[in-house]
């Protein structure tokens, strides 16, 4: 079964399998050439029946190790020849059952939705530090120029976003949903003049931005509150949301809508940063559902789009990001490589052997299987923002945000 598998997906480069007897198998031709092996016989029969899930499993269980290459490697091949040569059979079945489960997966009311971000986002502050750089930020760098540093590529991101939000009058109030470390909603109020309210699920999150507010001396402008966005009142003349919407869960989007549209004055303006697929919609993955975002979900446009006309707001501008968010796992996973040590000892090496293998999953499936990021803007009246785009432009290109001596070197250049 497995064989007959790999050797109707493998057409572009070659996979070398080696048997737990030592004996080898060898699928597709050509470059490039991986090579992994198996260590028990059992593998090749869980591979075959569920090789979604169990990849990864045997992967952070030492059962397959690569050989050649490194995991990045092997997924890169896999995903390549996946989304070139998708095989039928009990693979596409599988797959098709877990679309029709989606609802059931999906549902978040808000105890499961705090119990999910807990499950992440609430391990030690520590293992962040290893690989996300001191302001913490957990989604896609904005990377303007080659050669560009992570970190530069973040203050890029922030600007990019705070340029969307057109902050164009000082004392406006902003609610960042999904708050995170607090590193936006921070710069908002210190940089912008901004009124923020950050709201998390997390504990730990809430904790290090309470303390960063303190320490930035914008305690007074920049709150932190662990609450679902749903108890949230406002109103909120800018509302912000940053790799928040893939853990709404598809069956409360209308409310999620609904909700900011709710929260937003008549002439507000809301921006919605989230993971997206550029290829229609689709299911989870069982590995990254079980071990890393339960609950969590990549949305495509198609299934955002018709419930935000529904809740009566306007979308006003729409941004695909394409490989930022496949470069910034690339960092992340050479960081946390560099660092392995230190993360075993906060908890073992199959945690690190889990941890690597998201990273470069997460990677690969940007660079090989239609993930994006979406930015959406939205507004309830017409009138609420300039007539064209230029605004962003000029505000991206003047703003002092971050500190001019953390800015990216070609915005500091102009």
């Amino acid at each position: 079964m497995l064989t007959r598998l790999l050797n109707t997906v493998i057409r572009e480069g070659s996979l070398v399998l080696i048997k737990h007897d030592g004996s080898r198998l060898t699928f597709g031709a050509g470059s490039p050439t991986v090579c992994v092996k198996l260590h028990d016989h059992r593998a090749f029969w869980e591979l075959a029946l569920n090789p979604d899930l169990k990849v990864g499993e045997l992967y952070m269980d030492g059962r397959l190790t690569v050989e050649q290459g490194d995991i990045a490697d092997v997924l890169d091949l896999l995903l390549t020849n996946l989304a070139a040569h998708p095989p039928g059979g009990l693979f596409a079945f599988a797959r098709r059952v877990r679309r029709l489960l989606k609802p059931l997966s999906q549902y978040n009311p808000a105890p499961r939705a705090k119990k999910n971000v807990a499950h992440h986002y609430d391990l030690s502050a520590r293992l962040y530090d290893l690989f996300l750089g001191a302001d913490r930020q957990y989604s896609c760098g904005y990377f303007t120029a080659p050669g560009e540093s992570l970190e530069e590529a973040q203050i890029a991101k922030k600007r990019h976003i705070a340029a969307k939000l057109h902050l164009d009058r000082p004392d406006l109030r902003v609610l960042d949903i999904g708050s995170g470390w607090g590193g936006l909603a921070l710069d908002l109020a210190r940089d912008c003049g901004a009124e923020v309210l950050g709201v998390t699920l997390s504990e730990e999150q809430l904790s290090l931005s309470r303390q960063r507010a303190l320490k930035a001396g914008v305690a007074e402008r920049c709150r932190f509150e662990l609450k679902d966005y749903r108890n949230v009142t406002g109103p909120f003349d800018r509302i912000v949301s940053v790799g928040m919407f893939e853990h709404v869960g598809v069956g409360f989007y209308a409310a999620y809508f609904q909700k900011i549209r709710e929260l937003l004055t008549d002439d507000g303006v809301a921006l919605l940063h989230t993971i997206g697929r550029s290829d229609g919609p689709g299911a989870t993955n069982p590995w990254i559902a079980k071990y890393i975002f339960p609950g969590g979900y990549v949305p495509s446009l198609s299934e955002i789009l018709p419930v935000i006309e529904r809740s009566g707001l306007l979308v006003t501008d729409i941004e695909v990001l394409r490989l930022h968010y496949a470069e910034t796992l690339k960092e992340w996973r050479r960081r946390f490589k560099a660092h392995w040590r230190e993360a075993a000892q906060l908890y073992d090496e199959r945690f690190c052997r889990m941890w690597e293998f998201y990273l470069a999953g997460a990677e690969m499936a940007f660079r090989r299987e239609a993930q994006v990021v979406f930015q959406i803007q939205l507004a309830k009246r017409a009138d609420a923002l300039p007539l064209t785009r230029d605004y962003m432009l000029e505000a991206e290109r003047t703003m002092r945000f971050a500190g001019i001596e953390h800015m990216p070197r070609a915005v500091r250049a102009a």
